[in-house]
């Protein structure tokens, strides 16, 4: 295959991408992400007028206006770079960041690049992350790779994303994962800036989260199931292609994986790296819960991206928004700062307990 056709297939899997994740219902079906199951306790006497309480928080050694961060979603697509753009600029305006969406398609030709590297361009002072699939470090994928993928964005973390399912499901999909442990491992080592493993949808449980510490990485993103499906989107794209076998695995584990306040608390309870609850996070009372749960950030993708293919102006009334609810939550129950919520005491009802009752570790 030549490299303007592989250029070209990349865009539209790319394309395809966005048009699914905002046309077509790609959010779980049954599963949810149980924070209905996650309780903040009423405070009637909170002792603090709403417009002083401080959202400010840091990770990774960046201060952000707000614990919340636009999740990796896309890049390598004519629309992806005016996505990206608007993201970044609402990012630079209100102090928050952002990572990109795979990354490795940036390496064939400047065009794509340039849809990631937009973001950098427009703001030069926001927490930026790349972002490279396990599969592709599995299969060989390098540290000098990784560095050009920094070097692109000046970046100041690097995410490797783990998604098996979506890689089983995907028409191209890359199901190989053999050493990805230990390669994870060699990036930490050898790449000079901090690594961040996330997962896509599925979530992480704690064991995983212990061999990823031990592998020395810097930060956790949970992306538990209950929000958008990945392998939804690559069923999808599986039916329009005519693959029996892929359609019927993507219908079948459309739902998969640990819901995210579970895959959090159990994240949150094996590790003491800094943790990002991700997957289905839609209000800022979400953000209050995790948070209240442990999460040092939160993480939104596909809801920022009908506002990011508007305006970075309509990105920003999206955080903001989120912002007011979050600060609402914190109203609500007297927390002054995020350092008070992180220490709010929450109750654990219905299916989330059962979950840490009898769920794995």
């Amino acid at each position: 295959m030549g490299k303007d056709e592989k250029v070209r297939l990349i865009m539209k899997r790319k394309e395809d991408h966005i048009n699914i994740c905002t046309d077509k219902p790609v959010q779980s079906r049954r599963l949810t992400t149980l924070f209905e199951n996650v309780h903040l306790i009423n405070n009637s006497l909170p002792e603090i007028d709403l417009d002083q309480i401080d959202t400010t928080t840091t990770f990774l050694g960046h201060r952000f206006s707000a614990p919340i961060m636009v999740g990796a979603m896309t890049g390598g697509a004519k629309l992806a770079e005016k996505i990206n753009r608007n993201i970044a600029e609402a990012c630079e305006e209100l102090g928050l960041g952002m990572a990109v969406g795979s990354q490795r398609a940036g390496l064939y030709d400047k065009r794509l690049a340039a849809t990631y590297s937009v973001a950098r361009k427009v703001a030069p002072d926001i927490f930026l992350g790349t972002n490279v699939g396990g599969a592709q470090i599995s299969k060989g994928f390098s540290v000098a790779d990784g560095k050009r993928l920094i070097e692109m964005l000046d970046a100041d973390a690097f995410y490797i994303h783990l998604n098996p399912e979506q890689e089983v499901t995907q028409p191209e999909g890359e199901p190989n994962y053999s050493n990805v442990a230990s390669k994870i491992r060699h990036f930490v080592q050898n790449v000079g800036i901090p690594v961040v493993v996330k997962e896509v949808g599925s979530g992480i449980s704690g064991d995983v989260a212990k061999k990823l510490e031990s592998a020395g990485v810097s930060a956790i993103e949970v992306a538990g199931a209950g929000g958008t499906s990945y392998v939804a989107v690559e069923y999808y794209r599986a039916k329009e292609m005519r693959m029996r076998s892929k359609e019927m695995i993507g219908d079948l584990f459309w739902d998969w994986g640990i819901p995210t306040a579970a895959s959090l608390l159990m994240v949150r309870k094996a590790v003491k790296i800094p943790v990002v609850s991700s997957g289905g996070i839609r209000t800022g009372l979400d953000i209050a819960k995790s948070v209240a749960m442990g999460a040092t950030l939160c993480a939104q993708a596909q809801p920022m991206l009908k506002p990011a293919m508007t305006s970075s102006k309509a990105v920003r009334q999206h955080i903001e928004d989120l912002i007011f609810e979050l600060k609402t939550a914190m109203f609500l129950t007297g927390c002054k700062n995020i350092s008070e919520l992180s220490r709010l005491r929450y109750v654990v009802t219905g299916e989330l307990n059962d979950w840490l009752k009898s769920g794995p570790s």
